[in-house]
Formats: C-alpha cells, structure tokens, sequence
C-alpha cells in the first residue's frame, strides 16, 4: 500500500462529502509517493473550483434576493399612494420588530428575519378595495371586514414563492393570531403562533396606536403600552409584551 493512500481516500471522501478541508493539500507534499501527490493534487485543484463556482452563485443569489426583496418592498410603499396611514407604517413596525427581538435575545438571524416581516407584514393590503381605503371608521360592512382580515393571507399568497424569506413568510401571515385562538385568518393560538408573529403583532399594536389618523389623533406612547398591557395574555404574548415595555421605557419611540 502506497504510503497516505488511506488518507488520500478519506480526504476524497471528506471533499466529495462537500467538506472542504486543507487535508487534501496536505497529500501534494514531498513526503509523499508522486501516484499520491498527483491524485491529490487533481483532487484539491477540483475542490478550489467548486468552492469558486460556489462561491459565485452566493452572490448571485444574495443579489437576486436584495432584487427581490427592493421590488417588494417597493410594492408596500407603494401602499401610501392608497393610505396616508400605512405610510411609514411598515419601517416603522420593522425598527420596532428588530428592537424587540434583540430585547429578547433572539441571534442576529433571526432579528433579520423579525425585521424583514415587520416591512412586509402589511404587503396584503394592496389587495383592498377603494371603500376600505377610503373609510375613516364611520362603519364597517361585512365585506369590508373580510377584506380586512384576509389581508394576512393574501401577502402570504403573494410572498409564498420568494423561497429566501424562509420562516419570516410565516411571520406575515400569522401577524394578526391572538394567544387566544380568536384571532386570524387561521385561529392559531398561544404556542401555535411562531414568536416571531408574536414580536410583530406588539410592535403593529404598538404603531396603529400612536400613529394618527383622519379621524382619530394617536394616543400617547404610556397610554398605548397600558392597553398592550391590558391585551397581554388574551390576544398578545405577555412576555413580548413585557420586553417591549421595557424597550420602549428604554429608548423610546422609532423616529
């Protein structure tokens, strides 16, 4: 047996495993027999091509998802054009989103994705009529509110094909899930609910109240945070709701 020869077949084994290691280069050296160098040589010479190649489709598919999500976010600002309220709405849900996440010691992934949603949360809404847009809470008709609460899952539907999005499209669509299961579009309650829907539902909570409207001036930072208090439990997550209290007592709110 030709000396490194086993070590030759399991670095072989390790590089076409997808476990790239110096090992293979380690077999091009003197010390060994030139039927083993050669052989590693041609081996570890394949795996800096591979690494190349792959190294290339990262960022074609980094770029490809900076595309992506610069188009769709593009879309949900779009949204102000319909509705001066939603404007602002969603960077302002995402700052609030990521600073809760990191106050719950979520990893930077995560916080990633958590902020991602809370831009896109509302992007269903582009499916809303007119009437809905137009109504400053002078009445809701039934089809208005089944408009309203089918907007999670229309920006499900319409997200559901941008594969990078990953656990953050569950993030949209379960948004407006109460801990009491009285929520929707699927009545999910308490653990059913991803935390991440959790965080964004709070930091919506939080926006919708101290954003004013046409018809309605928002309330003040301490008497938004009481009613998210009095909401934890039955229709948000009391620990989240907790975190972001303290967040907000902390730093304030989102410029």
């Amino acid at each position: 047996m030709l000396k490194g020869q086993n070590r030759l077949v399991a670095a072989i084994k390790s590089v076409a495993a997808g476990n790239y290691s110096n090992d293979i280069m380690e077999l091009t050296g003197p010390d060994y027999p030139p039927e083993v160098r050669e052989l590693a040589e041609a081996v570890g010479l394949m795996m800096v091509r591979i690494e190349a190649r792959e190294f290339h489709l990262e960022q074609l598919m980094a770029t490809i998802r900076t595309n992506s999500l610069g188009a769709v976010t593009a879309v949900v600002n779009a949204l102000g054009a319909r509705d001066a309220y939603t404007e602002g709405h969603g960077e302002r849900v995402a700052v609030y989103a990521e600073r809760l996440a990191r106050r719950l010691g979520l990893d930077e992934e995560e916080v990633e994705r958590v902020r991602v949603a809370g831009m896109l949360h509302d992007i269903g809404k582009i499916g809303f009529s007119d009437l809905v847009f137009s109504n400053e809470d002078t009445g809701m008709n039934e089809e208005m509110l089944l408009e309203i609460r089918s907007h999670p899952q229309w920006g499900y539907d319409i997200l559901k094909n941008l594969d990078f999005l990953g656990p953050a499209l569950d993030y949209v669509h379960a948004h407006h899930e109460r801990m009491d299961g009285r929520g929707y579009p699927r009545g999910l309650c308490a653990d059913e609910i991803p935390l991440g829907a959790r965080v964004l539902a709070v930091a919506d909570c939080f926006d919708a109240m101290t954003t004013d409207r046409p018809y309605q001036r928002g309330r003040t930072p301490q008497a938004a945070l009481a009613i998210l208090g009095s909401l934890a439990g039955e229709a948000l997550d009391p620990a989240v709701v907790e975190a972001f209290i303290v967040e907000i007592e902390d730093n304030g709110m989102a410029e």
